[in-house]
């Protein structure tokens, strides 16, 4: 294994509270030395200056599409792409096909992330067989399996019955697994295709209101409450449902919830073409959303930014609106839009946007690997150039699909380098394909 002397660089890492120039020395896959005019033998040195060397970043939130999608994305596409946004650790969705709702289908999802060597594949769980909330998933089994399964959620899906979600809550509580919602009410939200609002009227097209969310935001706080249950909230989108979580905190719950760079980047005013790339779920919202979700994730209310990285074959996305399926890419594109829209206006520093793409979501998984520069920790970690612009181009992505809304756009902030375990998965700006664990 080869050792590594980044140089000069801007060293943040939240965790620790530091902030400062210095140099990171990494060798046998984990952080030797922290310091400055360090001098060790037998390493490669990385010019760091005017570069930021930070905690690799956890996505909660990643749909990987494997198994039964492999059309639309693999395991080893989506590390890759993983690897290329500066992510040295996904969590599984569980909508797969088969569903991740036994022992048999994670360890396998956790198996291929293994083989594919760039970032470490957590696999969530089904709370339902089958996504169908009716009955209890295998959670003992899979939070027992060679997976360690920590969050389980029905992603796609709210749990739409209410005494169903209570008595799952009640047995995560017993190994203090984390109960992760999608809120969505579906009897409110059916056949909707955009926000609710004046431009889902000037577009003639059926809206999803922000009570359908807010609504089972409401609910699940409450029954988190009741069973002392951890909650965490998945791409939170509307002003009602922040000031939820933000009372929840205040009562001293424990509750977390997420919010996606598109919803804190655009608006349900880009849907003024009728462009499938940016029909999502939970729907793009109003500039009064985005901005209460800007101002969460400013003070802390919203603890991570999460991408609910969704890729789709072009084919499904190239239809009429309302027959197109919602979702788009988001590993690429993550850490360059958070230092656009948020760090570069001065809404978040840096310190805190990297602790709500990295430290914040390794702590909600419990990751011990991840989220920190630490000495004698694993070297998992992201150096980036905060100044660099440059323009999305999805035909260079390393995912399988191309399903973004931010092509063309021009962004601030790329990857440089990323190391997984101490081996180089991105060198100058390029995926190490021989890469592995």
């Amino acid at each position: 294994m080869s050792a590594y002397l980044m140089k000069g660089g801007r060293i943040v890492d939240p965790a620790s509270s530091t902030d400062e120039l210095g140099d990171v020395v990494i060798r046998n896959g984990v952080v030797e030395a922290i310091g400055r005019d360090l001098e060790p033998d037998g390493v490669e040195i990385i010019d760091a200056t005017g570069k930021v060397v930070a905690p690799g970043l956890v996505d909660l939130h990643t749909h990987l599409r494997e198994p039964g999608r492999e059309d639309e994305e693999t395991i080893a596409t989506a590390s890759a792409a993983a690897a290329a946004g500066g992510y040295t650790a996904v969590c599984a969705m569980p909508n797969t096909d088969p569903v991740q709702d036994s022992a048999s289908v994670v360890e396998q999802v956790w198996a291929l992330g293994r083989e594919a060597g760039l970032v470490d594949v957590i696999p969530s769980g089904a709370l339902s067989k089958g996504l169908e909330g009716a009955k209890m998933a295998d959670i003992g089994e899979m939070a027992n399996s060679y997976a360690k399964v920590r969050l389980f959620t029905d992603d796609g899906h709210g749990v739409q019955d209410a005494l169903f979600a209570r008595r799952v809550m009640e047995y995560l509580m017993t190994f203090d697994g984390i109960y992760a919602e999608h809120c969505e009410v579906e009897a409110l939200a059916a056949g909707g295709q955009m926000h609710e609002g004046e431009r889902s009227v000037e577009l003639g097209l059926r809206g999803i209101p922000s009570e359908a969310e807010e609504l089972m935001a409401a609910r699940d706080i409450a029954l988190a409450k009741l069973t002392g249950c951890r909650l965490h909230l998945l791409h939170i989108s509307t002003a009602g449902t922040v000031e939820l979580v933000r009372r929840a905190k205040n009562e001293g719950l424990n509750v977390t919830a997420e919010a996606t760079p598109h919803h804190f980047s655009l608006t349900d005013a880009a849907l003024f073409d009728y462009d499938p790339m940016v029909k999502v779920n939970p729907p793009l919202r109003s500039d009064a959303d985005q901005q209460a979700v800007i101002a969460g994730l400013a003070d802390g209310t919203i603890d991570a930014i999460a991408t609910d990285h969704a890729p789709h074959a072009q084919e499904e996305k190239d239809q009429e609106f309302s027959y197109a399926p919602p979702g788009l890419l988001g590993l690429e594109t993550a850490l360059a839009l958070t230092l656009t829209e948020l760090v570069r206006p001065g809404h978040l520093t840096l310190s805190q946007a990297i602790e709500r793409l990295s430290t914040t979501p390794a702590l909600i998984l419990g990751l011990q690997a991840h989220g920190r520069v630490e000495r004698g920790r694993a070297a998992n970690l992201v150096v980036f150039d905060p100044e660099a612009r440059w323009t999305v181009d999805p035909m260079t992505f390393q995912s399988k699909s191309r399903n973004t809304p931010f092509a063309g756009r021009s962004l601030q902030g790329q990857v440089v380098h990323t190391f997984f375990n101490g081996k180089q998965t991105v060198r100058d700006r390029r995926l190490v394909t021989e890469a592995r664990v």
